[in-house]
């Protein structure tokens, strides 16, 4: 059975004061969270446990992660040790190569076996979002291989693409990652450096980083206009008679008062929000927080 690690580590910095109060993984997207929408993707692969190295806030995952039908291992770092090192941290139990390595705040179908199946022991193997410009996070040859990363060039870029935050990771370039540092500035690029190879995987469908409160919202949007559907409500969630939700997504346990509309909002689990809203984020803690003010560019850093 394929092994997978989460990396849920980070801070979510661009998306505070959202952060501040939620890890950016357990932020909701729809009727769950980002990382549970990550686990039903590996639990669609056949993926049946899986690692979650976790630091900012970690007794929040407790929950989440026992009402998971994937196992999951918690491992909570007392210090950020990068990407790479959360990865070789993690590597006592990830048993099986090649591992799949998710980013704990992407949003995205990739093609998981595919991804593993085109895996090279001593490599990586990247899921890729197609550019039609190139100006992607990565560049790529005739045969999808990586010539370009973070602005270092080795071979004849012919089309670009963006990395989508997940990968796959073979037996020895596992082995080799420094128990400090980044997969791609510490471990890719020393592997292109030196003439090795990184493969990609295209990935056609929809992909976000959520990684602002503009893109989070949008990403709620779109998760109700998949459904065909107007606005949701979790579990347990109540709304004041003289409250009207229009393209909303309102958490679990979450309560609207007030009179007037809630359009295009996200009203996290559990906070108490007051009616008329728009265009916003209602934190748990009832701290409104304007979606709109500050789009950004929606690209996951490589």
């Amino acid at each position: 059975m394929p092994s997978a690690i989460i990396l849920c580590a980070g801070f979510g910095t661009r998306l505070r004061p959202l952060t501040d109060e939620v890890p950016k993984p357990l932020v909701p997207v729809g009727d769950r969270t980002i990382l549970e929408h990550a686990l039903s993707g590996l639990e669609a692969a056949g993926i049946r446990e899986a690692v979650v190295n976790v630091h900012h806030l970690p007794e929040q995952f407790a929950g989440v992660v026992s009402a998971s039908s994937v196992h999951v291992r918690v491992l909570v770092e007392s210090e950020i040790r990068g990407t790479a090192g959360g990865v070789a941290g993690a590597r006592a139990y990830l048993s099986t190569a090649p591992v799949l390595v998710w980013n704990g705040d992407i949003l995205a179908t990739p093609p998981i076996e595919r991804l593993l199946a085109c895996c090279e022991a001593q490599s990586f193997c990247l899921a890729v979002a197609p550019r039609s410009q190139a100006d992607g996070t990565v560049g790529l040859d005739a045969e999808g291989n990586v010539v370009r990363l973070r602005g270092e060039r080795f071979g004849t870029e012919v089309r670009s693409a963006d990395y989508v935050g997940v990968l796959a990771l073979g037996a020895d370039a596992l082995a080799s990652l420094p128990e400090r540092g980044c997969l791609f500035g510490d471990a890719a690029l020393p592997l292109l450096r030196s003439g090795g190879r990184v493969r990609t995987v295209a990935v056609n469908g929809p992909w976000t980083d959520a990684g602002d409160p503009h893109s989070l919202l949008d990403a709620n949007l779109a998760w109700l206009a998949a459904r065909g559907a107007g606005s949701f409500m979790g579990p347990g969630a109540a709304v004041a008679p003289g409250v009207e939700a229009r393209q909303a997504v309102i958490g679990a346990g979450a309560r609207v008062e007030g009179q007037g509309a809630i359009e295009r909002c996200l009203i996290c689990p559990g906070a108490h929000a007051f009616a008329p809203l728009k265009d916003v984020i209602v934190a748990p803690s009832g701290r409104v927080i304007d979606a709109r003010r500050d789009r950004r560019m929606d690209a996951t850093r490589v």
